[in-house]
């Protein structure tokens, strides 16, 4: 896993975080995770799977001490180079060993963005709701953001190139996703899944779609033409942002987890 992300990290923001839909999907995580932090005010974050740093960045303008953490060097490495201050501070750590990466340290709350828990499989998705508890203080939240299985963009995406093998390619135990042309093992988890495999560490506080109507990454080269069109779209996620019942056909979801 470290190999694939290590060779997307150099042209990640340019296709992601920069592009049309990455700034549209960004914002709709940014205003939950601001909801989120105005109810429950936190001091100090641990994001893990940070990517480039363009969250953890935006978490520290807050005024937030943030540490930052990836498995890929690569990744840390273009984040370490976007910022000459000590906050954030970027470390490699694999999530599946956060117990001894970051031992003895306490954090108020954990954020993961854009399906980086997608990498793991649902044993070790409970391990680290277990080990995520046990790094946060008193009733700290967990916040992230997943991929679930049942997006309807992808299913439309490959029925109209009638790819009718991958319609319902997320509905599999596991499956390759490309990110910025790496194959990655990927694992699906509709809202329900998650809460389950955490119920034992957290509770449901909250669930929202993210890309319902804003699409997919992969249709930039086509959305990107079309202004007008994704405007619309922009404005109709803003609208039904409170619809959990939608996060399961979203692009992703967004989960508010409180510590028990």
């Amino acid at each position: 896993m470290t190999t694939d992300f290590d060779a997307a990290a150099a042209g990640y923001d340019a296709t992601f975080t920069h592009s049309v839909i990455g700034k549209a999907q960004r914002k709709s995580v940014y205003g939950l995770l601001s909801d989120a932090l105005h109810e429950s005010p936190a001091q100090k974050i641990l994001e893990i799977n940070c990517g480039t740093g363009e969250d953890a960045i935006w978490l520290a303008q807050q005024g937030f001490e943030v540490v930052a953490s990836d498995i890929s060097e690569a990744m840390i490495g273009v984040a370490k180079s976007k910022s000459d201050a000590n906050n954030p501070v970027f470390r490699q750590a694999d999530i599946n060993a956060l117990s001894q990466n970051f031992e003895g340290e306490q954090f108020d709350l954990i954020f993961s963005n854009f399906g980086g828990l997608n990498c793991v499989s649902s044993v070790r998705l409970e391990l680290f709701f277990k080990h995520a508890s046990e790094l946060l203080t008193e009733n700290g939240r967990l916040l992230l953001v997943i991929m679930p299985k049942n997006t309807k963009w992808e299913q439309l995406y490959f029925l109209a190139k009638a790819d009718f093998k991958n319609v319902f390619r997320r509905k599999r135990n596991s499956a390759t996703a490309n990110v910025d042309g790496q194959k990655v093992l990927t694992y699906y988890y509709n809202p329900t899944e998650t809460a389950h495999l955490a119920q034992r560490y957290f509770a449901v506080e909250k669930i929202s779609p993210i890309g319902f109507f804003v699409p997919p990454s992969y249709l930039e080269p086509f959305f990107s033409k079309h202004p007008t069109l994704f405007s619309v779209l922009d404005a109709l996620e803003s609208a039904v942002k409170n619809w959990s019942f939608l996060s399961k056909h979203a692009d992703h979801y967004f989960i508010n987890l409180r510590k028990r």
